[in-house]
């Protein structure tokens, strides 16, 4: 029987680091005040870098480490709430920079639950579709979308991207054991960025103008504190495993503070919710991915180990994707 199986990871930040008192200078903040409410201490910000050259990077560094051809490659996903373009999708250019003509391309849109989402396309279609090799990137560069003098959001992101290569493989121990999906549209308003703006009138020119990243803090705060655990839950329940046979959960790196109350409402302990926050930040759809490829690097993370990985965001969206790895 075909199972799914990671067959390796990469990820990639842009070299400028920005730290906390960097940003005091920008706007009314300090190094305290944001330790404090979030946990970040730095984050990685992209000059000149596009959301397509980070994810570039990503797959160039996945084929080396799997010595894969690009032809071989069935299908690529990007998740990413900061795309290149409207159209074309930041998945085809990376497919035509990497030359996999083979692939078909796309990207999915679900913020910062992206890369959980990605996750459960790419098993429906190798599962209904016969598609076995498959490259998911979760890339970001939301400092194009951030308002820079405001303290409540700016503080809070970085720029990343990374990603892995998935493979159905005959007889495999790994598997993708359950997953659980859910999104709230009713709180769309609570986590926005990037507003357009239609024609005020016919056949008048109004440019499409982008509107600066706007969050409700402590709704996203509540919502993520009661949403993530119950997801969790959920999937593992799917998975036919009880929470203490999870021995990673790789959850979404928005706020230490969050992190720490998942753990506490799951009653699990801290020590299994590895964190990377005080590092780059909140970098939406690369946060899973990022942490995932660096406790991979790491050997922290080993076969045969059953983890967790968890998004939540924008949407407002929450997803979990248990794995035995």
């Amino acid at each position: 029987m075909a199972a799914i199986k990671i067959i390796t990871s990469s990820h990639y930040l842009p070299k400028h680091q920005v730290s906390n008192d960097d940003l005091s200078h920008l706007m009314d903040t300090s190094d305290e005040w944001i330790k404090t409410r979030t946990g970040i201490e730095h984050r990685r910000i992209s000059e000149g870098e596009n959301t397509s050259d980070l994810c570039t990077a990503v797959a160039v560094e996945l084929l080396k480490k799997s010595g894969w051809s690009p032809e071989s490659i069935d299908l690529i996903i990007v998740a990413t709430m900061s795309p290149d373009y409207y159209t074309p999708a930041t998945a085809a250019i990376v497919q035509g920079k990497i030359k996999a003509k083979q692939a078909v391309a796309f990207d999915l849109s679900a913020a910062c639950s992206g890369f959980i989402y990605s996750l459960v396309v790419a098993q429906s279609f190798m599962g209904n579709m016969n598609y076995r090799r498959v490259m998911i990137i979760g890339g970001e560069v939301l400092s194009k979308v951030i308002n820079w003098h405001d303290r409540t959001s700016a503080v809070l992101f970085g720029d990343g991207a990374a990603g892995v290569l998935l493979e159905n493989e005959q007889d495999s121990t790994s598997s993708f054991l359950g997953n659980h999906l859910q999104t709230f549209g009713d709180l769309a308003a609570s986590l926005q960025a990037g507003k357009t703006l239609p024609l005020a009138s016919f056949p008048a020119y109004s440019p499409h103008n982008y509107g600066a990243f706007e969050m409700a803090g402590r709704d996203v705060y509540t919502f993520a504190t009661h949403r993530v655990p119950e997801s969790i839950i959920a999937a593992v329940k799917k998975s036919n495993l009880q929470l203490n046979q999870v021995d990673w959960f790789i959850v979404h790196q928005a706020n230490s503070r969050i992190i720490k109350q998942i753990a506490k409402r799951l009653q699990q302990p801290l020590e299994k919710f590895p964190m990377n926050i005080a590092a780059y930040g909140n970098t939406s759809a690369a946060s899973v991915p990022i942490l995932l490829d660096e406790l991979i690097d790491k050997k922290k993370i080993e076969r045969g180990q059953i983890l967790a990985l968890t998004g939540f965001g924008g949407g407002l969206t929450v997803g979990t994707q248990i794995i035995k790895y």
